[in-house]
């Protein structure tokens, strides 16, 4: 699990997003995170190579304290900050979009601070949710369980969701949740002869109880929870702008979130 709340793709968009400073800017940027002694100083480095060198070090030590002025902070949030505050108002050119969107997925969100005439961040959602590692615990999981495929559907989700394909990400979220189902019933062989549709192995889930009808996941009428989600992710129409990416990231969460509870209580019935 990460120690940080900040995923490799966002650390490494933070670096990213700093190469358009000048070399003396960069260079103050090496001394507040402390790693001078890692990354040289002066112009024998282009900023792009400082850039790789800084995602370097911060990934090998995401975790490790400095102190700021703002007090003390892991290097991670460190970099991110320092990325964010050079970053425009609206984040709109792509390296600063696609820190946008890691931090999206992070559950943090840039907000302007009037005092500092700034970009900084915050969390979007309180820590209570723990949307925070939610992603790595289910790769955890996923691979415990020897889930092959619904993994690589997840991963290809969280891939295309990072670089802002919308509709691929669309698509392979509602994909990972159909095949997450499928692959426990199968695994519990309620569909022996291979035959059954996927919402047919979701109503077999159901029959043993592990789909709940006290609780309104799945019911014969089928208004329940878990298909107003498969029709909410079945939806059609990708639009550009902000719009698509919030509905995008919202999928992606609450899959996220439900797949974990699955997989828990999947766990527990082993």
């Amino acid at each position: 699990m990460r120690t940080t709340p900040f995923s490799r793709p966002t650390i490494v968009a933070a670096a990213e997003a700093l190469e358009s400073c000048t070399q003396g800017a960069f260079d103050q940027i090496i001394l507040r995170l402390t790693l001078e002694l890692i990354v040289p100083l002066g112009p024998q480095l282009s900023v792009a190579k400082k850039c790789s060198s800084v995602a370097r070090a911060v990934l090998a030590q995401p975790a490790s304290t400095i102190q700021t002025l703002d007090g003390p902070q892991t290097l991670s949030e460190s970099l991110i900050r320092e990325a964010v505050a050079k970053c425009s108002m609206t984040m709109e050119n792509p390296l600063e979009a696609r820190l946008r969107r890691g931090l999206g997925l992070d559950g943090f969100v840039p907000v302007w601070d009037e005092r500092d005439r700034r970009l900084t961040i915050r969390a979007a959602l309180p820590e209570l949710v723990g949307f925070i590692g939610v992603d790595d615990e289910l790769h955890e999981l996923l691979r415990s369980f020897t889930f092959m495929i619904p993994e690589g559907h997840l991963t290809q989700a969280v891939d295309a969701h990072a670089r802002g394909d919308w509709a691929a990400a669309n698509s392979q979220i509602r994909t990972f949740l159909e095949s997450l189902l499928d692959e426990i019933a199968i695994r519990w062989n309620l569909d022996p002869a291979g035959s059954l549709t996927s919402e047919n192995r979701r109503s077999a889930l159901a029959n043993i109880g592990f789909l709940s009808h006290a609780r309104n996941e799945w019911s014969s009428d089928g208004k329940n929870y878990i298909n107003g989600l498969f029709k909410m992710l079945h939806t059609e129409g990708s639009h550009p702008g902000l719009s698509d990416e919030d509905h995008c990231t919202f999928r992606l969460q609450v899959v996220l979130i439900t797949s974990r509870m699955i997989l828990r209580r999947f766990k527990l019935r082993q």
